[in-house]
């Protein structure tokens, strides 16, 4: 999911936050925590109703964060001033989008058409470590219209090692050499 331009900004700055007083750790757990709360369809129901009191939402928040550090409480307190609380979950996904490459960690989707083993994953992982130059975390997907092999997003690169594009590309080939 691209977060909204709003919650990246938001993220942007509490990394700053982060950074500047060395707890980007302690912040990444706070959002997580609000993350969580904003992103339960029960709490989002609650923080939408105009008929519950802004007290109330702020005690629950609170209540919730409680031990979080104070900069995260403030930026969820901020976020339920300005009605934007939905914008929790994407605020803590792009946050952590922002300090993973700051820690040069990438993220990989892969998709192949069978689930993978724990091996097949950690050869495929491994592989893209040497591709990517760096720690690589990834997540797997099924998705059987692929019919075989994988496709792999890294950030804004794909490779696409599928059964079902290879067949695509020999069909235009062939398409092409009747002309």
């Amino acid at each position: 999911m691209i977060p909204e331009p709003a919650a990246r900004r938001y993220a942007e700055a509490a990394y700053l936050l982060a950074k500047e007083g060395g707890n980007a750790d302690a912040w990444a757990s706070g959002l997580g925590t609000a993350a969580t709360l904003f992103g339960d369809p029960g709490a989002a129901r609650f923080f939408a109703n105009t008929r519950v009191s802004a007290e109330a939402k702020r005690q629950l928040i609170e209540k919730s964060l409680a031990g979080a550090d104070p900069n995260t409480l403030s930026l969820a307190l901020l976020l339920l001033r300005r009605r934007r609380t939905s914008l929790g979950p994407q605020v803590a996904q792009a946050f952590q989008e922002i300090l993973d490459r700051e820690r040069g960690i990438s993220h990989a989707v892969v998709t192949s058409a069978v689930p993978l083993s724990a091996e097949e994953q950690r050869d495929v992982e491994k592989k893209l470590q040497e591709l990517a130059g760096g720690q690589v975390t990834i997540e797997t997907q099924v998705d059987d219209k692929i019919i075989g092999g994988l496709v792999v997003r890294i950030g804004d690169r794909l490779i696409d090692g599928s059964t079902r594009s290879r067949l695509v590309a020999l069909k235009q080939r062939m398409e092409g050499v009747r002309s």
